[in-house]
């Protein structure tokens, strides 16, 4: 099974029709077969982005649609995850790499993922595949 990892940039794209990625993020969202890893951290990143009134819905919406879907997982910031992110982001002086994105890169590290739904160049940086770009 194909196993990707969605960044916070493919949510926004397919919450937004006015984003330019939209379609392809739409067409994704119909057409993928295998499983979607995220973390709590990409969400609460989105959830932010939302936090608008008139955009939270479109998190809660969300929310349902990720815990009827069998085929996205969720990593949990554990202690371990957090330390080891923290590390890479203190080692990495020279990147422009938020905290949120070096909790992506441990996570797909681990679990041997190379592919990430996101147009954000800074997966590349990091020797990742960006699937959006």
């Amino acid at each position: 099974m194909r196993r990707v990892f969605v960044d916070s940039f493919y949510f926004f794209a397919l919450l937004n029709p006015r984003d330019p990625a939209h379609a392809w993020a739409a067409e994704i969202a119909d057409e993928f077969d295998g499983q979607f890893i995220t973390t709590v951290s990409v969400l609460t990143e989105v959830a932010d982005g939302l936090a608008q009134h008139t955009l939270r819905h479109l998190f809660a919406e969300l929310c349902d649609e990720i815990a009827a879907n069998r085929f996205i997982h969720i990593v949990p910031l554990a202690d371990d995850l957090w330390h080891a992110a923290c590390h890479l982001y203190r080692e990495r002086p020279d990147k422009d790499w938020s905290l949120t994105d070096c909790i992506s890169f441990v996570v797909m590290h681990r679990e041997s993922l190379t592919e990430a739904l996101t147009g954000d160049h800074h997966f590349e940086q990091a020797g990742f595949v960006p699937l959006l770009k």
